[in-house]
């Protein structure tokens, strides 16, 4: 029975996910839906870094970097690129067959920016006559997280043969001069200022014959969960294959695991593009859910932020950091109310990352596999070493009856 206690909660936390939309109606609906909604984003980049650090032993702090990547590829897709009936004249433009393909002129952020927009030109001078598609955002996401994949190659291919610190400062590095390059290339990205993006569902969407609004919380909600449960089930089935053994090898003994044969470079890149690919997966859909990117996403602290969710939910296992992440998140935002203590105001917007960082601090100090990692391996393997230890007196017994 202890065996399955797992997976008897993991169909429980599910059920719960699945039921709580339809169950809550406080007054803080959207605002409950949203800490959620961020929760399970995190929880991705949590659960795929967690793959990456602790399984394969790769610690790359550019992960928040691949998940920019995601997320500004999809906002630049759904922003520049249309289809047209009629050629505009004005943009640059592509013919397929009877439909024109609208690349929009980058403008940056000027004064003047409505008339410099060539697509905005055109539409005014047609006067409702024709109608131009935006892309439509399902393909942004996919096209976001392949660029996040073959971001993941590039750099993987060229650095993943560097080993702990080195690697490590590379990926840090790469993350920042990416955020530096899309703050300066304000023409294209318009820099600080940001780059909108439509909805995940721009135009509305009717589920079992009930619309909602592209600004309701309940499609999104559903939308990132799901995500978040194909992400772990990739994980998992990964980390059950082959393909686990021979990263966690290269996490043991890099040179031990090349002598017997494995190709460590191959596994190297391989565990580095689906985990980039499912960071920027998240950061592309969260982009279309936020509705603007900027590079603030971009920061250290982002990063370190999803590396510390990973570490107390317990880096070794990706689902216990998915689960810290979810936690960690709800905690953040509970401890933002301040309160009064002996005519005293205590600022929780300041204590809280105090209060997070000693919990960190502990955590490392007394429980280095985290604090949920533990809680999963005391059902899955505790049986273990009874069953040792049980097959060890059988045999002690069994050589003493032959004596």
């Amino acid at each position: 029975m202890r065996q399955q206690m797992p997976n008897i909660l993991g169909l429980a936390f599910i059920g719960f996910f699945v039921a709580f939309p339809f169950v809550y109606s406080a007054a803080d609906y959207d605002y409950i839906m949203h800490i959620f909604i961020v929760a399970f984003f995190y929880a991705i980049l949590a659960s795929s870094w967690s793959m990456l650090a602790g399984y394969a032993g790769q610690f790359s702090f550019g992960h928040i970097g691949f998940m920019g990547i995601g997320a500004y590829t999809t906002a630049l897709f759904c922003h520049y690129f249309y289809l047209s009936p009629e050629p505009t004249n004005l943009c640059t433009e592509y013919q397929f067959g009877n439909t024109w393909l609208v690349i929009v002129n980058p403008i940056g952020v000027t004064s003047t920016t409505l008339t410099q927009d060539c697509l905005r030109q055109a539409l005014q001078a047609w006067n409702g006559s024709v109608q131009v598609t935006p892309m439509p955002v399902w393909l942004g996401i996919v096209l976001g997280t392949f660029m996040g994949g073959f971001a993941g190659f590039l750099v993987g291919v060229l650095v993943l043969r560097l080993r702990a610190a080195y690697l490590a400062l590379f990926t840090l590095g790469f993350a920042e001069i990416l955020k530096a390059t899309i703050s300066a290339e304000i023409e294209i990205t318009r820099g600080q200022a940001g780059l909108e993006a439509p909805a995940l569902f721009e135009s509305g969407i009717t589920l079992f014959g009930h619309a909602f609004s592209k600004t309701d919380k309940l499609p999104p909600y559903f939308v990132m969960f799901g995500l978040l449960l194909a992400c772990l089930a990739i994980l998992t089935w990964l980390s059950r294959s082959k393909f686990g053994l021979f990263v966690r090898a290269l996490r043991e003994d890099q040179d031990a695991a090349a002598a017997l044969g494995v190709n460590t470079t191959r596994y190297k890149v391989l565990v580095f593009v689906v985990t980039t690919m499912m960071a920027a997966l998240a950061g592309a859909v969260q982009a279309h859910y936020v509705g603007i990117v900027t590079p603030n996403s971009l920061f250290l602290l982002q990063m370190s932020l999803v590396v510390a969710m990973a570490v107390i939910g317990g880096v070794e296992n990706f689902v216990a950091a998915a689960i810290g992440a979810i936690i960690i998140q709800f905690l953040l935002e509970m401890l933002r109310n301040s309160f009064d203590i002996g005519g005293v105001t205590i600022d929780m917007t300041i204590w809280r990352l105090v209060i997070f960082g000693i919990l960190l601090m502990v955590t490392l100090r007394f429980t280095r596999n985290g604090l949920i990692a533990p809680i999963i391996d005391y059902f899955v393997r505790g049986h273990v070493g009874q069953e040792t230890v049980a097959h060890r007196v059988q045999g002690d017994e069994q050589a003493e009856a032959g004596k």
